[in-house]
């Protein structure tokens, strides 16, 4: 059972509810009740299927951030075989919530790098609550150069709030580091693909976004500010964040329609987070097959395609 439900989920919580009910008082009787959980399982189905095509902005944002999506540390352990990380910026220190390293997808060899938010209260403060400072921009630098001397394509996921904006962070050169982290995805000419899964927030999410192509999930987002920072700047306060997401334009359909991404992944219904394991195997046939057109093309044509695409935007 799903142990989080989202604010508009209340009839499918209820449904659940029910269910879990009827299997509690079957399992310590000799009462058949399959029949009715059976109907109850189907009414659940359908409720998920009216409520998930019918999605608004605000309704997508609170699916983007539901706590069980799957993380990067998930998408290693199901898509990745060997995985060496690489640790430090060679500068100041080693950055949790932007991570990366070599490892082998179906059987090539590639360079990964993601944001992750943390999966239990300790995992998240570990990890910043997926809000790298500029250690892990710097470290992500790194990792696209040596993929680009040894010729390794780079597979990014995108998985943040945004940049972590503290005092010590912007001490140390946040916005430069983003900015270098932007200029070598753009100087790289191996094959560079980059994939929004949950919350793509601002610079923190663009410095992991320029790639030759870039996908996102059916209900992840995409957006310059927060609808609550925006609702705050606009309306002097975050109540207005339903507002605000519908102006802000963030859903995986708007970038498609503007042509800032190539592709969305269909999520299982319900949203990534009733079945993880599944929309991972998505995120992978999908990353293969770009990977495999991507592969084809030359170091000099990898690079015009990418000049072309991000000229061609706005």
């Amino acid at each position: 059972m799903i142990r989080h439900f989202l604010s508009f989920e209340k009839q499918i919580s209820d449904l659940e509810g029910k269910i879990e009910e009827l299997r509690h008082i079957s399992s310590g009787s000799d009462i058949n009740i399959a029949a009715e959980i059976g109907k109850l399982q189907s009414a659940v189905s359908e409720k998920l299927k009216i409520t998930y095509s019918n999605l608004s902005a605000w309704q997508k944002v609170q699916v983007s951030r539901h706590p069980d999506r799957p993380h990067f540390q998930d998408i290693i352990k199901y898509l990745f075989d060997d995985y060496i990380p690489l640790s430090g910026d060679r500068n100041f220190a080693d950055d949790n919530a932007l991570t990366g390293g070599t490892a082998f997808f179906r059987g090539k060899s590639v360079i990964i790098i993601g944001i992750d938010k943390g999966k239990n209260t300790n995992d998240r403060i570990k990890k910043n609550f997926g809000m790298a400072r500029p250690e892990g921009y710097r470290k992500a630098v790194r990792l696209m150069e040596l993929a680009n001397q040894f010729s390794l394509p780079v597979l990014m996921f995108v998985d943040t709030a945004g940049a972590y904006p503290g005092k010590g962070a912007e001490e140390r050169g946040q916005a430069e580091a983003i900015a270098k982290c932007i200029q070598k995805s753009l100087d790289i000419t191996v094959p560079i693909i980059s994939i929004i899964t949950g919350e793509g927030g601002s610079g923190g999410a663009v410095a992991l976004a320029v790639a030759n192509d870039v996908i996102m999930l059916e209900h992840a987002i995409y957006s310059v500010i927060s609808p609550e920072g925006c609702s705050s700047i606009l309306w002097r306060s975050s109540n207005n964040a339903d507002q605000a997401a519908e102006a802000l334009k963030l859903t995986a359909q708007d970038m498609k329609k503007f042509k800032i991404i190539d592709e969305i992944i269909p999520e299982p219904v319900g949203g990534a987070h009733r079945d993880p394991k599944l929309t991972i195997e998505k995120i992978g046939d999908a990353l293969e097959q770009r990977l495999i057109k991507l592969s084809s093309l030359k170091e000099e044509e990898l690079f015009k395609l990418k000049e072309k695409k991000y000229l061609q935007i706005g």
